[in-house]
C-alpha cells in the first residue's frame, strides 16, 4: 500500500516541482528550519492556491508539523497574521498596509501574483467614473474588496466616502442581488468571477488581471507576523521558497494543481479551479516590484483617508525583501 501523501511527494506537486527549478538537495545543504512548526490560514478564496500547493513543500523544507488554520470573514487574515496565531501567509496588499498603518506587527515578504478581483456591473457601464452615485455590493467595510474598489476610485477621482453607496452581504447573496438588478455593481475575487461568467451574471467593467494600471501590481503578497520572520530566518526562507514554488506549480501545471486542490478537499469545482488558475498571472512573481505595489497602494489609500503613513515609512517599518532576494537569485526558472 501506498500512502496519498507519499504519492503525492513522488508524483505530484514535489515532482512538478522539481521540473521548475526546485530541488530538494538545496534545501538538504541549509541550516534546518529553527521551528519546524508552519501555520497558515485557509479560507475559501482560491487565489490562493499556491500556499496549499505547497503543503508537501513545506514539509521537504523540514516542516513537520504543517498547519491551516480554517478561517472565513473578510479580515481572518490579516487579524491572524497581526496576532500571531499565523506565521506567515498570502493575503490583498491593501488591508495589510492598513494594518501596519495602525503600526500591527506584520512584514510584507513577497509579492505572488497581480490581479484577482473583477467588478462586475448590472448594466453596461463604461468607465469607473459611471460608479459615481451608484451601489456597490461588498463583504463587508474596510474588507479586501472595499479596501481595492476604493483605491481604484481614488484613482479616477472618486470619493469611496461621498460617491458610492456601499451594502453588505456574503458573496452568494451579492451575486443574486446583482443578477436581479438589485444592486449595481459587486467586486468578486476567485472562484467569484469564474461563477459569474459560468452563470452569465452582470458584465465585467474592471478584470484586474489584465487591465491596467492594477495587472501592473501585485494583488496578493506573502507577509508574516514580524515576531516569526525575525526570530526564525531560515524557516521564513524557506516557507516563502516553498509558497513561491508552490506558484510556479500553479502557473506550469494548473491541470494538476486543480486536482490536487479538489483532492485535498480545499475545493469542490475542478473546473472552476483550473479556470482560476489559467486567469491568474502565477508567473508574474519575479517581475513584479513588489515595493512599487506598497507604493502605489499607500498613496491611493493615503488619498481616501484610510491611512496616515507615508509609503517610505510603511516599506521602511513593513517589509523585509531580503528572503525574496535570495530566492530570485536562487529561483531562476
Amino acid at each position: 500500500m501506498i500512502t496519498r501523501r507519499k504519492f503525492l511527494r513522488d508524483s505530484g506537486v514535489v515532482g512538478t516541482a522539481a521540473l521548475v527549478g526546485w530541488q530538494p538537495r538545496r534545501a538538504t545543504a541549509e541550516p534546518p528550519p529553527e521551528t519546524t512548526r508552519i501555520r497558515l490560514v485557509q479560507t475559501s478564496s482560491m487565489c490562493q492556491a499556491p500556499q496549499y500547493v505547497a503543503e508537501e513543500l513545506l514539509r521537504s523544507e523540514g516542516f513537520t508539523d504543517v498547519q491551516y488554520l480554517k478561517k472565513e470573514g473578510p479580515s481572518a487574515i490579516a487579524e491572524a497574521l497581526a496576532s500571531g496565531e499565523a506565521d506567515i501567509n498570502m493575503h490583498f496588499s491593501g488591508p495589510l498596509i492598513i494594518r501596519l498603518d495602525r503600526g500591527e506587527p506584520i512584514t510584507i515578504l513577497a509579492g505572488v501574483h497581480p490581479g484577482c478581483y473583477e467588478l462586475f456591473t448590472a448594466k453596461r457601464l463604461q468607465t469607473l467614473r459611471d460608479l459615481k452615485g451608484k451601489t456597490v455590493a461588498i463583504r463587508a467595510l474596510n474588507g479586501p474588496e472595499h479596501v481595492f474598489l476604493s483605491s481604484m476610485l481614488a484613482y479616477v477621482g472618486l470619493d469611496p466616502r461621498k460617491d458610492i453607496t456601499w451594502v453588505t452581504h456574503p458573496a452568494a447573496e451579492s451575486i443574486a442581488l446583482l443578477g436581479q438588478g438589485k444592486v449595481d455593481a459587486f467586486l468578486g475575487f476567485p472562484p467569484d468571477p469564474q461563477e459569474l461568467r459560468a452563470r452569465k451574471i452582470g458584465h465585467v467593467l474592471v478584470n484586474s488581471n489584465v487591465d491596467r494600471p492594477w495587472s501592473q501590481y501585485f494583488c496578493c503578497v506573502v507577509a508574516a507576523h514580524r515576531s516569526f520572520a525575525q526570530k526564525n530566518p531560515i524557516a521564513t526562507k524557506r516557507a516563502l521558497r516553498a509558497i513561491l514554488k508552490g506558484t510556479d506549480v500553479c502557473a506550469v501545471e494548473p491541470e494538476r494543481a486543480s486536482r490536487l486542490l479538489v483532492d485535498s478537499g480545499r475545493t469542490p469545482r475542478y473546473d472552476l479551479m483550473r479556470q482560476v488558475l489559467k486567469d491568474i498571472r502565477y508567473d508574474r512573481w519575479r517581475d513584479y516590484n513588489p515595493e512599487d505595489t506598497v507604493r502605489f497602494y499607500a498613496l491611493r489609500l493615503h488619498e481616501v483617508g484610510m491611512i496616515k503613513s507615508s509609503p517610505q515609512k510603511l516599506i521602511a517599518e513593513g517589509a523585509d525583501w531580503r528572503f525574496l532576494n535570495e530566492l530570485k537569485k536562487e529561483l531562476k526558472g
